[in-house]
């Protein structure tokens, strides 16, 4: 079962963010958690143009990566695609937007470093 998509135009941008679930249905709170994490990442990159996020709700025997959160952020270039999983939701939300968090800056620091090269490849 696939809960409705839920989107939402972030006052940061003109950037949406689409949350999604999978065997899990989502409530406001849930809505609201991701989508006060998720505008923390516009503040790296202006010209995000959508992140869509899908939460996962696993049958794992072990429980320990029982909730899975993913999310795809489009951008000018490659997307970034990130999947995390733990067992609580909220833990895998707040793991998975640490990791976007990171993979944003890690490309801005590779964008700035490319565009201050020398032509002949020396820094």
């Amino acid at each position: 079962m696939v809960a409705p998509k839920q989107t939402k135009k972030t006052a940061m941008s003109n950037a949406s963010i689409v949350i999604s679930g999978v065997h899990l249905e989502l409530t406001q709170a849930i809505k609201g958690y991701v989508g006060e994490k998720a505008e923390r990442l516009f503040r790296h990159n202006p010209r995000i143009q959508r992140i869509l996020f899908e939460l996962v709700h696993g049958r794992a025997r072990d429980h320990a990566a029982e909730y899975a959160a993913q999310a795809r952020i489009e951008v000018p270039g490659p997307d970034i695609v990130v999947r995390v999983e733990s067992e609580d939701l909220y833990k895998s939300v707040d793991l998975l937007v640490d990791k976007l968090d990171r993979s944003l800056r890690r490309r801005h620091r590779l964008v700035k470093v490319k565009r201050h090269r020398e032509p002949n490849g020396k820094e």
